[in-house]
């Protein structure tokens, strides 16, 4: 199925649902790039290259492609110091609490190109629910776009990837989560519509997003009106 193209009301009916972070949960762009633009410095790499390669991307998949003469380990740690020192302007994005509340507990967990300790520190810093168990740069040995993190999420929770739909903003995880199998439901928070054409549909934010569960039912539906592009 290609990007939708109607702006006429979906309903998915799923049995769990898979959160990237950054851009979907909570906005940390300022601190992302205050970070990287501040190693880009010290690295000689141009700010904003190294931004735009970061979003969405493991620390270390990111170095390889911008100082791939260095150790993408060690480098991945200096920024994310950066990064773990500077939480200023992270918040819950529109939307999030209430679709969260929404959902069953055992049901959603978060995919993420960050590590346990960064994700940890940012949803908690954004007021957003933390997980016990997520999906994080630590667990898999490819990120996004591989889709491992979405397989591994599905696992997660004990679904298959086609009974997952996962929420994602940036290219990289789109296509990630389509090739895992998964739905993929965009959002246009911090990439152009072009660049999320792997997604099956596009939205604003999760704000309009209800959820709509049968009881005891293994299943539930997420019930949403997408953009026309």
């Amino acid at each position: 199925m290609a990007l939708s193209k109607t702006s006429s009301p979906v309903l998915l009916r799923c049995k769990g649902v898979l959160f990237d972070m950054d851009g979907i949960l909570i906005s940390s762009i300022e601190s992302v790039e205050r970070s990287w633009s501040k190693w880009a410095v010290m690295r000689g790499v141009d700010p904003a290259e190294a931004c735009r390669v970061a979003h969405g991307r493991r620390g270390v998949d990111s170095m390889a492609v911008l100082r791939p003469d260095l150790d993408p380990e060690a480098e991945t740690r200096i920024v994310e110091a950066f990064e773990m020192e500077d939480t200023a302007g992270v918040a819950g994005l529109p939307g999030v609490l209430a679709l969260l509340a929404a959902l069953p507990a055992e049901r959603w967990t978060v995919v993420t190109s960050a590590t346990e300790k960064l994700a940890r520190l940012r949803l908690a810093a954004g007021g957003v629910p933390v997980p016990s168990l997520m999906v994080t740069a630590d667990s898999v040995s490819e990120g996004k776009p591989n889709p491992a993190p979405y397989l591994a999420g599905a696992a997660l929770l004990g679904l298959r990837p086609e009974e997952c739909v996962v929420f994602e903003d940036a290219a990289a995880g789109v296509k990630a989560g389509r090739a895992a199998g998964c739905t993929v439901v965009a959002t246009t928070f911090s990439h152009s519509i072009e660049s999320l054409a792997a997604a099956h549909y596009l939205v604003d934010d999760l704000t309009g997003v209800g959820v709509t569960t049968h009881g005891g039912a293994e299943e539930f539906e997420l019930a949403f009106t997408p953009l026309a592009v």
